[in-house]
């Protein structure tokens, strides 16, 4: 498989960095000030500006490296054998870096990986994005969020597009709204962190009491609230186990539900979306995430 599956948070393997990466072309490279605010580079060679794949790493948004094998990785060789430059992301951890903070790192970063353009030999128009789990809500949010560029920012990083050009999400949070998916998922969902902490609270019964505080962020931060029919395409992937309600906090977080409600949502408006739960939705088009990824970032 292109995509090498993370069994960091089963605890079957180290959070060591992959072996097998190829070389990289920039390491470490700061996107912004705070110490978590790098990227890596891995140029592709091949006749003009090269297409960009970034991925977004998961862990809830409190844990979790570009360097590691967290929940899910791509493997870059095969991208750049074909002539797909990658980069890799690291951001700041909530809880003492609540929302908006680890979304806006990851949207900064698409700005400034659209800065160095020219000097990088990226294909300014053909960035598409991937991670799982959080990595994946955020890609997802990026993916449909209008554009935060801010033109008239004395910033030229602030001043360039976060819009891309598709997004693969693999076990992703499409909502995390804690009523909506406790009724979409039942109430063991609501026993992960990554509820809480995403608004900079260490318990959940603290985020329910003073919900209403937090509401406007829970909503924001909730990729299907801002699906449209001018955003990219999406390819949506989800574990088999399907049983309602979840059976517990890790199986509610990166439920399939979360996904059949995403397509709902992008049909009603008319968004490209791809979902893949094994035995219960396929792509027609697409027989795989790497064959959305290859087809939209190599598309003329």
């Amino acid at each position: 498989m292109l995509f090498r599956i993370a069994l960091v948070s089963l605890g079957l393997l180290g959070s060591a960095a992959f072996a097998s990466d190829p070389p990289h072309t920039y390491r470490n490279v700061a996107y912004d000030e705070h110490e978590r605010n790098v990227l890596d580079f891995w140029r592709a060679e091949g006749k003009g500006p090269r297409p960009l794949l970034v991925y977004i790493h998961g862990g809830g948004w409190t844990k979790g490296d570009k360097d590691a094998a967290s929940w899910v990785r791509p493997d870059f060789q095969s991208f750049l054998d074909r002539g797909i430059s990658c980069a890799a992301i690291n951001y700041r951890f909530t809880p003492d870096h609540s929302l908006p903070t680890p979304v806006h790192d990851a949207a900064r970063a698409i700005q400034f990986l659209r800065s160095k353009a020219e000097a990088w030999g990226i294909k300014a128009d053909r960035i598409v994005l991937t991670g799982g789990s959080a990595g994946a809500c955020t890609s997802m949010w990026i993916a449909c969020h209008d554009d935060l560029a801010d033109p008239d920012s004395e910033d030229p990083v602030e001043r360039e597009s976060t819009r891309v050009q598709g997004a693969v999400a693999l076990s992703g949070q499409t909502s995390i709204d804690p009523p909506v998916i406790k009724n979409w998922l039942g109430p063991k969902v609501l026993e992960h962190r990554m509820i809480p902490m995403a608004v900079g609270l260490t318990s959940m019964d603290k985020a329910q009491e003073d919900y209403a505080e937090h509401e406007a962020i829970y909503r924001e931060f909730s990729p299907i609230n801002h699906v449209s029919v001018d955003d990219p395409p999406i390819f949506l992937s989800y574990p088999a186990d399907m049983t309602l309600p979840s059976k517990d906090a890790g199986h509610g977080i990166h439920h399939g539900v979360y996904g059949v409600k995403m397509k709902e949502k992008c049909d009603e408006v008319g968004q490209e979306c791809h979902l893949f739960i094994p035995e219960v939705s396929q792509s027609t088009t697409y027989e795989s995430p790497e064959a959305f990824l290859f087809e939209k970032l190599l598309e003329k």
